[in-house]
C-alpha cells in the first residue's frame, strides 16, 4: 500500500458518526483522503455531487468485516485537497481515481459507484482493464445526455450562473440536494453538518458548483465512456436502485440492464438518489446476497 501523506483530520468531523481512520495520500499535487477499512476483496465506494466518502460510513460498518473498504473523496470535496488549477471537471477525477488504483496498487476490485461515482468509475474501470472484477452501479448513468429534456433543464438551470452563485455563496447543493436524495429517512442535524463543512467556503463550493453544468459540457468525456463500455459489458453487474429518484428515472436504469447483461437489479423502493445513505440495510443486504452468489 502508498505511504500516506502527512495531513490533518479536521476537528469537526465526529469519530462517532465517522468511525474510521482518516488517510492522505498524495495523488500528482492533490491532497486525496481516503478510508482504507477492513480485509476481503475491495470494494472501491465512489460517490457523487455534493457528497464525500461519509455517504458510505453506514455500508463500510456493516461491510468491512468481509470486505476491504476504500473510499475516498475527489479533489475539492470531502477532505481532499485540489493543487492549484484544478477545474474539478469528471474527466480530471477519472484521472484522480485512476492514479490513486495505481497508487495503492489495487486489483481485483469490485467498482461501486453512486451518482458521478458510476460514471467515473467505469471511465476508471475502462483504463485498466483486468483490474476490476465486478461492478455495482447504484443511481447513475454512463453516456451523453445532451437533447435529453430532463436533463439539459437540469444542467442548464443548475449549471447557470444564478444557480451557481448560490451554491458557492449559500451551499445550495448541500441544503437541497442531500435532504431531497433521502426519500426513506431524513438526514439528521449532524449529517448535515457533515457535509456543510465539508463544502464551508464559496472555494471550496466550486468542485459542487462544476458538476452541473458538466452534464451538458462533458459530452465528449461521456461518448469515450459510452464508446467503450462493451470492455466491460462481460463484467458481472450489480444495480441497486432508489426508485424515487428524481435525477435517475427507469429509462437510465434499463439501459444499465441493456448494456451489462450479467447483471442483477435491486428494486430499494421508495428510496432516493442517495439510496446508500437513504436504505443502507437494504444496500448492504443487496451486496452481501449478490456476491454471496
Amino acid at each position: 500500500m502508498a505511504d500516506a501523506i502527512e495531513s490533518v483530520r479536521p476537528t469537526w468531523v465526529d469519530d462517532r458518526l465517522f468511525p474510521f481512520e482518516s488517510r492522505f495520500v498524495d495523488i500528482d499535487g492533490h491532497t486525496v483522503h481516503y478510508v482504507d477499512e477492513g480485509s476481503g476483496p475491495t470494494l472501491l465506494l465512489l460517490h457523487g455531487n455534493p457528497t464525500w466518502s461519509f455517504l458510505w460510513r453506514d455500508v463500510i460498518r456493516a461491510l468491512r468485516d468481509d470486505f476491504r473498504c476504500i473510499a475516498l473523496d475527489y479533489p475539492g470535496f470531502g477532505l481532499s485537497t485540489p493543487k492549484p488549477g484544478y477545474r474539478y471537471l469528471p474527466e480530471e477525477h477519472a484521472d484522480v481515481v485512476t492514479a490513486f488504483v495505481d497508487k495503492l496498487d489495487l486489483e481485483g476490485i469490485t467498482l461501486v459507484g453512486q451518482d458521478w461515482g458510476g460514471l467515473i468509475g467505469l471511465a476508471t474501470a475502462q483504463r485498466r482493464p483486468g483490474v476490476f472484477d465486478r461492478l455495482v452501479l447504484a443511481d447513475t448513468w454512463a453516456w451523453p445526455v445532451n437533447g435529453v429534456l430532463h436533463f439539459e433543464a437540469f444542467s442548464r438551470v443548475m449549471g447557470g450562473f444564478p444557480a451557481r452563485f448560490l451554491v458557492r455563496r449559500f451551499n445550495l447543493l448541500v441544503n437541497v440536494f442531500i435532504p431531497t436524495g433521502h426519500k426513506r429517512r431524513k438526514p439528521t442535524a449532524a449529517e448535515m453538518t457533515h457535509y456543510r463543512r465539508a463544502l464551508d467556503t464559496p472555494e471550496r463550493r466550486q468542485a459542487s458548483a462544476v458538476l452541473p453544468g458538466q452534464v451538458l459540457a462533458s459530452r465528449s468525456f461521456f461518448a469515450e465512456v459510452e464508446a467503450r463500455l462493451a470492455d466491460l459489458a462481460h463484467l458481472p453487474t450489480l444495480i441497486v436502485w432508489g426508485d424515487a429518484d428524481i435525477a435517475f428515472r427507469p429509462q437510465e436504469r434499463e439501459r444499465l440492464e441493456a448494456t451489462f447483461p450479467d447483471h442483477e437489479t435491486v428494486i430499494v423502493e421508495g428510496a432516493g438518489t442517495y439510496v446508500e445513505s437513504d436504505a443502507p440495510e437494504e444496500f448492504v443486504t443487496a451486496i452481501r446476497d449478490w456476491t454471496a452468489r
